[in-house]
Order: structure tokens, then sequence, then C-alpha cells
């Protein structure tokens, strides 16, 4: 069953029985509305399921939140604290979550004994960014998703070039959707926005923060800079690894004979 404004279940459609047919099927159902629209339908639709919002309440995180909000402020919005993110961002997590109503906030830590193995001195980040990622936020994440069919991300296809394909909907893994609604907007729909709408911003971004991750591994941005160019600032990363299926970057539908 899908999800309901409301939290009623909705009827179910002849079910798709593969997850490449169903997100082929979504996105040519779906390719010509608004982000409005197609998180309302991918909140509804019972060919995505059980779905939840995944957030990082960033520079630009505050738009999806907001439509969410409008929405459905019971959707469960999965927020990940990877206990290094800056005091900036926790103190905007609880602002907007309140200002919107949002009802349904998990949070979403590292396991503590993971932790105590494998960072405990809290240097990993130091050594390895990928094995910090994965510990703090691929695996959580990974563990929170379990009781889902799909979830949805802020990403769109500006912010790098590894996007630049972006659809609505895409593959991750074997059995889940990763729904983008924010996909085609441009960088002046998102400050519009915000400013049409009132919104919060994160306090960092005026600070020089247009994309911003944890503390140790994020810097400001000079003028003319990259957006993203603060993010793991010179080093060839560009993703934290959550939006990879088996070390892969996911971009869109897989190949024929690709397997996730």
């Amino acid at each position: 069953m899908g999800n309901k404004p409301g939290g009623g279940p909705v009827p179910l459609e002849a079910p798709l029985a593969l997850l490449p047919e169903r997100v082929a099927h979504l996105n040519r159902r779906y390719r010509h509305h608004s982000a409005t629209s197609v998180l309302e339908r991918a909140v509804t639709d019972p060919q995505v399921g059980r779905i939840t919002l995944v957030s990082s309440f960033g520079a630009e995180s505050v738009v999806l939140l907001h439509l969410v909000s409008v929405i459905d402020r019971s959707l469960p919005v999965l927020f990940i604290d990877t206990q290094m993110l800056f005091p900036e961002t926790l103190a905007y997590q609880a602002e907007v979550a309140a200002k919107l109503g949002l009802s349904n906030l998990q949070l979403i830590r590292a396991n503590t004994d993971d932790l105590g193995l494998e960072d405990p001195d809290g240097t990993l980040h130091q050594r390895n960014t990928d094995a910090c990622c994965d510990l703090r936020k691929t695996r959580p994440l990974e563990r929170a998703l379990s009781g889902y069919d799909a979830w949805i991300t802020g990403r769109k296809r500006f912010q790098a070039g590894t996007r630049a394909a972006l659809d609505f909907f895409e593959e991750d893994g074997a059995h889940r959707i990763k729904v983008n609604p924010l996909a085609h907007w441009a960088p002046q729909d998102i400050q519009d926005y915000m400013t049409n709408n009132r919104l919060p911003r994160h306090p960092l971004v005026a600070k020089g923060y247009p994309s911003i991750g944890c503390a140790p591994c994020t810097s400001p941005v000079k003028p003319g800079e990259d957006p993203r160019a603060g993010r793991w600032r010179n080093s060839a990363k560009e993703e934290c690894g959550i939006h990879f299926v088996n070390g892969k970057m996911v971009r869109g539908p897989l190949s024929q004979g690709e397997t996730a």
C-alpha cells in the first residue's frame, strides 16, 4: 500500500513486477509534472510504496521540507546526525522542524559499537573520508531505510556533474526507489521559493557555505567557485556515499544486464 495524506491507505493498482519496470513507468508517468505534483504523487502512488524523506537540513533542505509539510506533516523524515555536524545545523534542524510542524522526525546515528571499533578517537575522517562517511552516514541510513520501499532526496541536476542526468525516480539497489522531486530546479528556483514562502535560511549560508556537510569536511566557498567546492576540498570526492550502489554512482535507471 502507498501512503495517503492523513494516514489512510490508497487503492492498489496492478503491481509492476520488477523495480526497473516500476522506475521507468514512474518516470514516463510523471515526466512533465511539477516538483509539487511529483512529490504529492510519490507519497500516494502504490507503485512507489512506503516512503520517507531523508534530509540533511542543509543550505537548501528547507524547500523540500516545506513542500512535504504542505502535503503531509506526518510523513517520516530521517535526519542523519553524524555527530560531526556544525552546531548551527543542529540548531537549524530544531528551528525548521518546529516552524513547519514536522511531527515524525527520526534521528539517525551510527551504531555505538561500530563507532567504538572503527573511530574511537573521532579522527577517521582525517585518514579515510570514504570510510568515515560509510560509518556515520551510509550504514546508519541503510538500516533506517530497511522498512521503506522509497525515499525522497533533495538532489538536483545543477549540483554536480555526476547529477546532470538525474531523473525524478531512480533505482536504489534491487528493492528500493529514490525520488528526486527537485531534480529539474535551477538555483534561482530554490532562492525564489525560499523568499516567496519566507523560509528560514541556514545561518552558515551567509558565512560562505552554500553546501553544508560535516564540520571537519566542509569549508567556505570563494566567489566564483562551484557551490560544492567546499565539500571535501582538495580531493576528488564529490559524494558522501549514500547515493552509490555497490560502489557506483546511481545516475538513473540501470542499463540492461547491470546488477544493483
